[in-house]
């Protein structure tokens, strides 16, 4: 089926991964709370490490044959993310949620571990979502990941 998405999806896809993001957190027992705030989405304290965690929440929805399409960011967004958590006294991190054919995955790093383990380009940085990088992530003990399986049925 062809899938043709909404005009407004773009916003439904981002509150979609906030709230999904919390969702996780709080069955978790991190504390934590949405906010609207330049840089981040999210403020969560982490309830085994005690850390503050300011995080900014990047989600996209991917259509079938696009699913190993990287999630890109601005590398400015760094900066705003680095502001935002100095205004808060709490450590930046990115959770990313990519929705491709039938499976969900969600990443919470820190910008930390982001930047040194992960490389960017100079305007761009994407995090890939190709076959070797989901291998790699997996084995990586600093990234929090989920991964949902969904099947549409009828629609």
């Amino acid at each position: 089926m062809k899938i043709s998405k909404s005009s407004h999806h773009k916003k439904i896809a981002g509150d979609f991964g906030e709230y999904l993001v919390l969702y996780w957190l709080s069955k978790y027992g991190f504390e934590c709370v949405h906010v609207d705030y330049t840089g981040i989405d999210i403020i969560a304290k982490n309830p085994h490490s005690k850390e503050l965690m300011g995080i900014s929440v990047k989600s996209r929805t991917r259509i079938e044959g696009t699913e190993s399409s990287s999630l890109s960011i601005r590398n400015t967004h760094f900066e705003k993310v680095k502001k935002a958590c100095e205004t808060f006294n709490c450590v930046p991190y990115f959770a990313f949620i990519i929705d491709g054919k039938d499976k969900i995955y969600c990443y919470v790093v820190s910008m930390e571990h982001l930047r040194k383990s992960y490389r960017s380009g100079k305007r761009v940085f994407s995090w890939k979502m190709g076959t070797a990088y989901l291998s790699r992530y997996a084995q990586d003990s600093e990234i929090m990941r989920v991964e949902f399986d969904y099947k549409t049925i009828n629609w």
